[in-house]
């Protein structure tokens, strides 16, 4: 398991403090700031649970969209579009994931200068042992009882659906 800090003060709730004397109110701040950490540390741990199966949570992520889609198979900008990455980092997971043997890579007959990723046997079978591995950690959420993980997920897709993350639906249609 990853290794705590064990830090002798929250850094936060310090930097909060320290924010609240020179700038005013920090609870935005300490909000945001504690998101950003706690993705850290959810990646942290989820690489740890995947990296004896070659994986990464972002390769893993590939993957299970591969594996929701129709025919298991996707071309690299819709992957990156629907994970809001980059087209080089899509590129550089859809490598990773060849050389692994879970993707093959193959001409898009529908875009001449298209590519698709396309999930193979082994991916598959890698997906299944992977979620396994995550469910077991609960996603890291064994913290939180269930109602204040459905509580926390409803927190941030307002915020999610503020930024415009799904097209045509506000906080307020919620």
């Amino acid at each position: 398991m990853v290794r705590p800090l064990g830090l002798p003060f929250d850094p936060i709730e310090r930097a909060g403090e320290t924010w609240e004397q020179r700038f005013g109110p920090a609870s935005a701040m300490r909000a945001a700031t504690s998101v950003f950490r706690v993705q850290q540390i959810l990646l942290a741990r989820f690489d740890e649970v995947l990296k004896p199966h070659e994986l990464t949570f972002a390769r893993y992520e590939v993957l299970v969209l591969l594996t929701f889609s129709r025919t298991g198979q996707l071309p690299l900008k819709v992957i990156g579009s629907r994970l809001m990455v980059h087209p080089t980092s899509v590129t550089n997971a859809i490598d990773r994931l060849v050389a692994a043997g879970y993707v093959d890579r193959r001409p898009n007959p529908a875009d001449g200068r298209g590519v698709l990723a396309g999930i193979t046997q082994r991916g598959r079978a890698v997906v299944e042992v992977a979620t396994r591995a995550l469910t077991d950690l609960d996603f890291g959420m064994a913290d939180l009882p269930e109602a204040e993980r459905e509580a926390l997920f409803d927190i941030l897709r307002r915020v999610r659906l503020g930024a415009g993350d799904v097209a045509g639906i506000s906080p307020a249609d919620r």
